[in-house]
Formats: structure tokens, C-alpha cells, sequence
């Protein structure tokens, strides 16, 4: 169901630019998300729940080791190999962005701890700053390589103030308000996963109907081989990332269990917010890993936990 309105919402976004003159960008669309993708979340989040930051230490620097420097590794390698500044630039996005809206979902189905779920959730978001700050050093550094000019246009600190204002600050805050008003924080939890799957469908009608969006045309008539370049690039990085991360996390420990999935799952719809503020700087093609990540991380996730986690 999510990957047909994943599709759907693409789909319909990029009909509706091509046939009218697009949406311009807003950075409410970060609030909209903050607030039914995180935000629900976050109810489980309890200052308790700190301990076990010091309980469990090892494990949470296993994860921010493998989500902060192995998986960036693995996407510089096949980034560069693509040969596109802007596929790379996708991919590494990828890479540093942990987890995500359904990640929670895979942790509670495969029995893992999801209190340290919520506590990697939690770290990983307000990590977003310094995910924005190695996509910066990234670009500063790949881009001779491509043979590509690097400005940062878009303010990197500016930038990551307001993401992290409106996807961690204003969602923590109303989560602590919703959590004490409880018949309404009973009727977000019954239909959270309504409210996930609507959310992303406006979500991405949203940002492939917006003006930029419309370059993926120009890709599509000009170099068409940067589509499956995109798909075989995004597939070669997840196996990679499932085979590594199996040696990584003990898959018996529910604590573990948690973690890994914070690892071999992605944040794609924020990597898609994200990628929208920076095609200027690194180029349209960068969305395209991370429209392919959708199709590749669902039936991905359904297969780990058909055929990894419960072996």
C-alpha cells in the first residue's frame, strides 16, 4: 500500500508541474512533515528513557559509528563511480540520514527494544545538523573530482537552524502538549499509520509538483542513462549496507536489533525535503537516488524481516 501511494504521489506531483507552473518552494512543507511524521513518533519518548544512553553505550556507538562514518564510506565509493555529482551528492544524502518515518514500524514487528528505538530516533534527528554539515564538507571536497563547481548557496547553518527548529524543536515540544491531553493523543495514535501514509503522499505530490522538480524532464530527454545509473547505484548501496551491518549488530539482542534497524533503513522522505533546497548547489539529478530509494527500501525492509532478523 505505501509503495502504490509512494508511486501515486510522484506520479501526480510531476503531472501537475509539467501541466501548470508548479509549486514554489515553502519551508512549511518541513513543519507539515515535522508534524505527522515526527512528531507521533516522539509520544514514546520519555526523559526516563535517558538511562539508557549510559546502559547501553556500546551499542549506541556502534550505530552512530556505522550510520556517521561506514555508510557515508560505502556512498562516496559508489557515488564517485557514478560519475555524477548529483548522484552522488543523492546518495551521500542517503547515507547520513538514519532510519526513518517507518523505521519504528519494523522495530515493534520484529520485536525489538523500541525504547531504544525511540532513543536512536531521537539522537539521529538531532543529528541532522551535522548530517547537513558532512553533506556540505562532501560537496566542498567531491566536487573537483566531478570536475563540478561548489557554492554553498543555500547557508549550511542558516539551513540547519531552521530544519532543526521545525523537525526536532517544534514537534518535541508539542508531543510533550499532545502526550497530556490524552483522547487526543489516543485518536493520533489510532490512525498514525493513516496519518503517516497521507502525509507522505501530500508530501511528495507536494515536492515532485514543485518548478525544480520539472529538470528531471530535462534528465529524462538529455541523459537518460542517469536513471538506471540512479537505480543500480541505490540497490548496489543497500545490499552493501545489509551485508556489513549483518556482522555489525548482534541480531539476537532486542537492544541491537533496534539499532540495526536504525542502520539499514533510511530517512528518504527527509532526504527528499532536504535535496529539494539543494538541487542548485549539487544538481536535479541528485534527487533521483532518493526516488529510487522508495521503490528499493520497502520491499527491501519486508525482505530483512521476512528473512534476516527472524533467522
Amino acid at each position: 500500500m505505501q509503495l502504490l501511494l509512494v508511486i501515486l504521489g510522484a506520479v501526480l506531483g510531476l503531472t501537475y508541474g509539467y501541466n501548470t507552473d508548479g509549486f514554489i518552494f515553502n519551508s512549511n512543507i518541513c513543519l507539515f512533515a515535522g508534524l505527522t511524521m515526527i512528531m507521533p513518533s516522539l509520544f514514546n519518548v520519555k526523559f526516563s528513557d535517558i538511562k539508557l544512553v549510559s546502559q547501553y553505550k556500546m551499542v549506541i556507538f556502534k550505530s552512530l559509528l556505522t550510520n556517521y562514518l561506514l555508510l557515508p564510506f560505502i556512498a562516496i565509493g559508489i557515488g564517485f563511480a557514478t560519475g555524477n555529482f548529483g548522484l552522488a551528492s543523492g546518495l551521500f544524502l542517503l547515507s547520513v540520514l538514519s532510519g526513518g518515518g517507518m523505521v519504528m514500524h519494523w522495530i515493534k514487528k520484529s520485536e525489538a527494544d523500541t525504547s531504544m528505538g525511540f532513543i536512536l530516533l531521537f539522537i539521529n534527528l538531532v543529528f541532522i545538523s551535522l548530517s547537513l554539515l558532512m553533506l556540505h564538507v562532501f560537496g566542498l571536497y567531491a566536487a573537483p573530482y566531478f570536475n563540478e563547481s561548489y557554492a554553498d548557496e543555500i547557508n549550511i547553518s542558516n539551513f540547519a537552524r531552521a530544519v532543526i527548529i521545525l523537525l526536532v524543536v517544534v514537534p518535541f515540544i508539542l508531543s510533550r502538549v499532545i502526550i497530556r491531553i490524552k483522547f487526543l493523543q489516543n485518536i493520533i495514535e489510532k490512525y498514525r499509520v493513516y496519518i503517516g501514509q497521507g502525509s507522505i503522499f501530500v508530501i511528495l505530490f507536494y515536492l515532485f509538483g514543485l518548478q525544480s522538480s520539472q529538470l528531471l524532464f530535462e534528465i529524462y530527454d538529455f541523459e537518460p542513462e542517469l536513471i538506471y545509473i540512479s537505480l543500480i547505484s541505490v540497490i548496489t548501496f543497500y545490499l552493501l549496507v545489509l551485508l556489513s551491518t549483518k556482522f555489525i549488530f548482534n541480531l539476537n539482542s532486542p537492544q541491537e536489533r533496534a539499532a540495526y534497524w536504525h542502520s539499514v533503513t533510511r530517512y528518504i522522505t527527509l532526504a527528499l525535503v532536504l535535496s529539494t533546497f539543494s538541487t542548485n548547489t549539487f544538481g536535479v539529478s541528485m534527487i533521483l537516488p532518493i526516488m529510487f530509494a522508495y521503490i528499493v527500501q520497502i520491499p527491501f525492509a519486508i525482505y530483512i524481516d521476512k528473512k534476516v532478523v527472524r533467522l
